[in-house]
């Protein structure tokens, strides 16, 4: 019996490769002679480095760059010194998860910081740089990283604009003399499962702008200003690309990695699968257990459970989902390769409980799947 185990993160709970331990030991407490491979995953977001890393015999690097709002911050990437290739989570310099509730401003947060990473993988020799950009909390069309790498962005009396998306409205002239040199020489990959435009009522502001702290009025103020920066940018590099699929992801740095980087967009979970080698894992495997903190409709818009299943189903193996919860519309995934879903309470609970609790829980479904599963072969 071979059991690939690939998993996402629970958010705010445990890591995927906790989750993979803990549905593992789970699994093992019924089929001790299983094997069982591990194969820990992400989409793109949180967790894409770790997951990586997990696989793949590379370094955990730290570079102390300038946080969403201007604060610094510790920022970790990973470094694959085989193929000179950084993974770096946009997340880690410019993420939501850094700035307090209470602090949340989409008008002023900038990308720069993810920019400085950029240039800290330059500097080690990139020559691949994937760049996972999920969790952002910024709304800067990527203006700041791109500042960051040499882009001068300046008003009409020629001094660099303030960081953050409302100053975009500001911009009179960009410059890219400056531009780091390196940056040609460089493979982009953009590891990302959203495909928003730029601007509009499906755009960056519209659609993710309240979650980053932006009133109804500062989302239209925003979307105008990213419609400035498109113009301004179309002057100067001869093409527009504000209404291309992904340009409005992680607040229009989508838009800015298109324009100014020729990056190539990849769906997160396709990205993370082939660096740590799902597809021969999962080659000759009897059973996928995979799984994510909700499993609900948006799974099917390139999350990890939709790119294992998809995988698993090329390979006629079957596939399991064990999620902290079962979602509105989560049985869509029946069609996509998806066999069973399970939700990990048992009963009646708490998120916080749940979250507290999620290794032992996640212990008790895979047990109890295994139980279920011994059964059926029993009975064929």
């Amino acid at each position: 019996m071979k059991i690939v185990i690939a998993p996402d993160s629970f958010k705010d709970s445990l890591s995927a490769i906790g989750v993979a331990d803990a549905i593992a030991q789970g699994l093992a407490e019924v089929w001790p002679d299983a094997q069982l491979v591990k194969c820990p995953m992400a989409d793109g977001g949180e967790g894409t480095v770790e997951a990586i890393l997990a696989a793949c015999a590379g370094e955990l690097r730290s570079t102390r760059v300038q946080g969403p709002l201007g604060e610094p911050v510790e920022a970790r990437w990973g470094w694959l010194p085989d193929s000179h290739t950084a993974i770096i989570e946009m997340a880690e310099a410019s993420g939501l998860q850094l700035v307090p509730l209470e602090q949340r401003d989409a008008c002023i947060s900038s990308t720069f910081g993810t920019g400085e990473l950029i240039r800290a993988a330059l500097d080690a020799g990139a020559r691949r740089i994937i760049l996972a950009i999920g969790g952002s909390a910024t709304n800067d069309g990527g203006a700041g990283a791109m500042q960051a790498l040499g882009v001068r962005l300046n008003d009409a009396q020629g001094q660099a604009i303030r960081h953050g998306g409302l100053a975009l409205e500001d911009l009179a002239r960009i410059e890219l003399k400056g531009i780091d040199s390196r940056l040609a020489e460089v493979r982009f990959e953009i590891a990302a499962d959203v495909d928003n435009p730029l601007c509009g009522p499906h755009g960056a502001s519209a659609i993710f702008g309240p979650q980053k702290g932006a009133s109804p009025e500062q989302v239209h103020q925003l979307d105008l200003a990213l419609g400035h920066f498109a113009d301004r940018c179309a002057r100067v590099l001869g093409k527009d690309l504000r209404d291309e699929p992904g340009s409005g992801a992680a607040g229009g740095l989508g838009f800015a990695a298109k324009a100014f980087l020729n990056a190539q967009f990849r769906p997160g979970v396709e990205v993370v699968a082939e660096l740590v080698g799902l597809a021969d894992a999962v080659r000759g495997a009897d059973l996928v257990i995979t799984g994510e903190g909700c499993f609900d409709a948006q799974t099917l818009r390139g999350k990890t459970p939709f790119g294992v299943a998809r995988i698993a189903r090329q390979n006629r193996v079957p596939v399991i989902v064990i999620a902290g919860t079962l979602g509105e519309g989560y049985e869509q995934m029946y069609e996509q390769g998806v066999d069973a879903a399970f939700a990990l309470p048992s009963g009646p609970t708490s998120l916080a409980r749940a979250c507290a609790n999620a290794a032992q829980l996640l212990r008790e479904r895979a047990r109890d799947i295994a139980r279920v599963w011994r059964l059926a072969l029993r009975q064929a």
